[in-house]
């Protein structure tokens, strides 16, 4: 088989935080009828960052959990890449303080990546490329506060959430819980979604987000992988679609052939919203969480403007141990607190525009 790689998944973690806010909230601030849009966009809720949370501080939640079940000395990681869109600072690295925050050496590659909601498999791609060609240990992160113009139909799904994994090369020989064999990107031009230099809120084109952007992407990245790993959609135990929406990816899964079922534990955009760069990884946290040794995961993001990363992954025997090192994401969206639509505008710092 062609373009087959070698990545170690030695550990995995992800944060979400507590706060919540309904669609029905969000409706009766607008006065609009709470049905129409838990319709159209297939979810109940999102999470809601605090006003002492940011992309920044999710990640360092997440890469905690991450490093428990890798364990990894801190010091021993030789890069960290961060996958964002919501960055602290318009000028200065997220990289750099989450870096420090855990106590990694300065002498290592670090850098932040932007490609809208496929950032954070960008930050694994560059990753897993890292430690296959130098080795060591490197550090993978997707994190978002998703932003959503008031009354806007982004406002009922932008969530915001972390996800970490730290990648070893097959020469680490250290305890694997799943191995990356199989890469495939797939990018166009395409004009979906963007925010020019200084808007505070993202604009869409609506519809034109699904069809052509979303489900070409999507499709063509996970027919691609699967024609060149040679398998079909019935081979695979997870799959994990980038999530926009709850309708988005049900209708990709049904498009490629594959069950509902498969969708199971990846499928996390009814309870937080899309967490953007943080999103797909998110769902590929919460299938370690619940995978067995042996099960096979196909995992595609997406990203508006546009383009889709693919990836093959086999579960490997120290998944079982690594499991019980620290607390699932499960616990994470389980525990949370709803806030009015008051508290919600006081925690995302929002003006009406």
């Amino acid at each position: 088989m062609k373009n087959k790689i070698d990545v170690d998944i030695l550990g995995w973690g992800g944060y979400v935080p507590i706060y919540r806010i309904s669609v029905d909230e969000i409706s009766k601030e607008w006065g609009e009828n709470p049905l129409k849009w838990r319709k159209m966009l297939g979810l109940c809720e999102k999470s809601v960052p605090s006003l002492d949370e940011d992309s920044t501080t999710l990640a360092v939640e997440a890469c905690k959990i991450c490093l428990k079940r890798a364990q990894v000395d801190p010091s021993e990681i030789t890069a960290i890449y961060v996958g964002t869109e919501s960055k602290a600072y318009a000028v200065k690295p997220t990289s750099t303080i989450i870096a420090q925050a855990l106590g990694l050496s300065p002498s290592i590659s670090s850098a932040d990546m932007e490609f809208a909601c496929k950032a954070g498999t960008e930050a694994l791609t560059v990753c897993m490329s890292q430690v296959i060609s130098r080795g060591g240990v490197g550090l993978a992160i997707g994190t978002d506060t998703a932003q959503g113009r008031p009354k806007d139909p982004l406002e009922y799904s932008a969530g915001a959430g972390a996800a970490a994994f730290i990648l070893g090369s097959k020469h680490s020989k250290r305890e694997s819980a799943a191995k990356i064999l199989f890469h495939y990107s797939y990018v166009t031009d395409t004009p979906d979604f963007w925010r020019k230099n200084g808007d505070k809120y993202p604009c869409h084109a609506e519809r034109f987000t699904g069809s052509p952007a979303y489900f070409k992407h999507t499709v063509n990245a996970a027919r691609t992988l699967m024609k060149t790993v040679g398998t079909n959609p019935s081979d695979y135990q997870h799959v994990i679609f980038h999530q926009p929406n709850g309708k988005f990816p049900l209708k990709a899964a049904k498009l490629l052939g594959f069950v509902k079922k498969q969708l199971k534990y990846g499928l996390l955009v009814d309870k937080i919203g899309n967490t953007y760069s943080a999103n797909s990884l998110l769902g590929l946290v919460s299938v370690l969480d619940n995978a067995a040794p042996g099960d096979k995961i196909l995992l595609v993001s997406f990203g508006s403007g546009a383009g889709s990363d693919a990836f093959h992954l086999e579960v490997q025997e120290g998944i079982s141990e690594k499991k019980r090192l620290a607390l699932p994401l499960e616990k994470f969206i389980n525990r949370k607190i709803n806030v009015s639509y008051g508290s919600y505008v006081r925690k995302r710092a929002m003006l009406y525009v």
